[in-house]
Formats: C-alpha cells, sequence, structure tokens
C-alpha cells in the first residue's frame, strides 16, 4: 500500500504542472480569441466555436486538475456541481444530485474518488446521458442513465482488487477506471458493485467503511 500511495503521490504532481502549464496557454488562446471575436462581430460562427472550444477545454481541465491532482479540501454539493456540470455539459452528460442533502459536504478523500467516479461515469455514456447520485457522501450509488450507457467490463474484476487494477493499466484511453479503483484503494474506501436484473454493474457503490488492510495487502 505504502507504494500505491508513492505511485499516486508522483500522478498528482505530473498532473498539477501538466495542468498548470497547459491552462495558462488555454486561458490566454479563450481570451484572444474572445477580443478578436468582439472586432469581428458576434455573428461570425467560426469564431464563436473556437472561443466555445476553448471554454469547454478550459472546465474540463479544471475538473481533471481536481480530480487527479493533490487531494483538494472538503467540497460541498453545490460547488461540486458546479465544477463539473460545465465539462460534463460539453459531453451532452448531466449530473443530477437530487438523491443527495442540499447541504451534504464530501470529505477529501471521498471527494476525490467522487470526481474520478463522476470522469469514468462520463467515459461511459458515448452518447450523453445523465450521471445520478443518491445516498449520503459516507455512502453512495453513482448510476449512469443514457443510450449504449455501460460501466467498463473489466471493472467487477478490478474492485478491491490492488493487482488486479495495476494489471488493467493498459492504455490512455482505459487508465480511468483502474485509476478510479486505486485512488479509493489508496484511501481506503470500498468501492462495490451493484448488480441489475441482468447480472450486469447496475451502479457502484462508494463506502467510507475501510477496507482491511490484509484485504489489499
Amino acid at each position: 500500500m505504502a507504494q500505491l500511495a508513492d505511485t499516486i503521490r508522483l500522478v498528482e504532481l505530473v498532473c498539477a504542472r501538466l495542468c498548470h502549464d497547459l491552462g495558462g496557454l488555454i486561458g490566454t488562446v479563450g481570451n484572444a480569441l474572445e477580443m478578436v471575436a468582439e472586432d469581428a462581430g458576434r455573428d461570425n460562427e467560426v469564431l464563436a466555436f473556437a472561443s466555445s472550444a476553448a471554454a469547454a477545454l478550459t472546465q474540463r481541465l479544471r475538473l481533471l486538475r481536481t480530480a487527479w491532482g493533490p487531494e483538494v479540501d472538503t467540497i460541498s454539493l453545490p460547488a461540486l456541481m458546479r465544477l463539473v456540470t460545465p465539462a460534463l455539459a460539453a459531453r451532452r452528460v448531466g449530473l443530477d444530485g437530487r438523491g443527495l442533502a442540499p447541504d451534504c459536504v464530501f470529505s477529501p478523500p471521498v471527494a476525490r474518488v467522487v470526481l474520478n467516479l463522476i470522469v469514468l461515469a462520463c467515459d461511459c455514456m458515448p452518447r450523453g446521458g445523465a450521471i445520478v447520485l443518491i445516498g449520503e457522501p459516507a455512502d453512495l450509488l453513482v448510476r449512469i442513465d443514457g443510450p449504449g450507457a455501460a460501466w467498463p467490463s473489466g471493472l467487477a474484476a478490478c474492485l478491491g482488487d490492488e493487482a488486479a487494477a495495476l494489471r488493467a493499466l493498459t492504455g490512455a484511453r482505459s487508465v480511468q477506471m483502474p485509476l478510479t479503483v486505486l485512488l479509493a484503494l489508496s484511501r481506503n474506501l470500498r468501492l462495490s458493485p451493484v448488480l441489475g436484473p441482468k447480472s450486469g454493474i447496475e451502479a457502484l457503490r462508494l463506502s467510507a467503511e475501510a477496507i482491511p488492510p490484509e484485504a489489499v495487502a
């Protein structure tokens, strides 16, 4: 587990550096596009599209910086919604938090894993849809609903199994699934599947119940 914590820390620092360097450049490009659009007129569709893309990229980078970078402070549900909603909208995905108390607050380790679950869920909806949060921060259900929405096929085998999650780190396009599992394990948080009527994973349950050390040794 100590080695996993060191690896996660390295990932955090690399992410923070990349997001810092890229964020400044993207912000500069976005501001420049807005200035050009003002001079060219608001009806310039090409500039409007470019400005929209730059804004969406900025929001996406902000979400990934918070999810992958050094651990955040506690985060309230309204703050969580403000952070993720713009980034998800660009992928035609919405976040439904009505199943949580409006004033609920996520502790730093739980907030970190919840954000990564949201990123993973978004990746699992190729044609858009909704991510639904139900329960409370210490016992949370995450569901996905949309055309073609499905959790990754190898997810069940990785949950609670550090070795299996590490073996699943096979490519950049699929990294979010094992990364989410490893982040939960590194914080002793329990991720478990909720099976649907056809034995597939209907939802993921995140519990603050600590995993016994021997279970992930």
